[in-house]
């Protein structure tokens, strides 16, 4: 498909059906989290360096998502921006929130459960993207063309990276985005948590994921 072939929306893309799938496959995770075991045993050598692999990608997504932000909060859907991480991949935010979905699948110690995750998030993201791109080629027209035209709408490229001398934030878009962030921190100590009341006996265990 061509950006040439997006038809132009007049208004932004309501993210309120995004955030009730995205609450909706978090319940679910959870649900999951609950009822089945990885088939690495916690204490094991390989449980605790794929746990290890998935809080670097959580750190990762935490610190990519506040980068992300510094560009484009208080600005989203005003301003083009195409400096910093939007010169990698039009939509940083959603690369690094998909990479945070990995980690967490990750730190459960589960790759299935990762992959399921980050295709989930990968999913929901794309259909988001598209419908942004919608908007602002009808905001921006032209310029907006040539951008897409020469930026990944996802996966970001770093040869394309350029940036800028200076550039102003929204200080409370970087607060609110900081707080997101702590939930997908937060979740360690609740997937610590639940492997400890598994491992107790406390809880049933379904069946077994890799």
């Amino acid at each position: 498909m061509t950006y040439a072939s997006l038809k132009p929306s007049p208004k932004a893309f309501d993210q309120h059906k995004r955030l009730i799938v995205l609450q909706v496959a978090a319940v679910l995770a959870i649900a999951l989290l609950l009822f089945v075991k990885p088939f690495l045993s916690e204490g094991s050598s390989g449980h605790e360096f794929v746990e290890l692999l998935g809080g670097v990608l959580i750190l990762i997504c935490v610190g990519g998502r506040l980068w992300s932000i510094l560009y484009v909060g208080g600005k989203k859907n005003e301003e083009l921006i195409s400096a910093g991480p939007f010169s990698m991949t039009q939509n940083p935010l959603y690369f690094f929130s998909t990479i945070g979905a990995v980690g967490i699948g990750l730190i459960y110690g589960s790759v299935v459960v990762a992959v399921a995750l980050g295709l989930a998030s990968f999913v929901v993201f794309r259909v988001t993207a598209r419908k942004e791109a919608e908007f602002l080629l009808g905001k921006f027209g032209p310029a907006y063309l040539a951008y897409a035209e020469r930026t990944p709408r996802f996966w970001p490229n770093p040869l394309l990276f350029a940036d800028q001398a200076e550039r102003q934030f929204s200080t409370h878009a970087l607060k609110r985005t900081f707080y997101d962030g702590l939930y997908f921190l937060a979740l360690f100590p609740v997937i610590e948590t639940v492997e400890h009341f598994r491992n107790g006996g406390f809880l049933p265990t379904l069946f077994t994921l890799y």
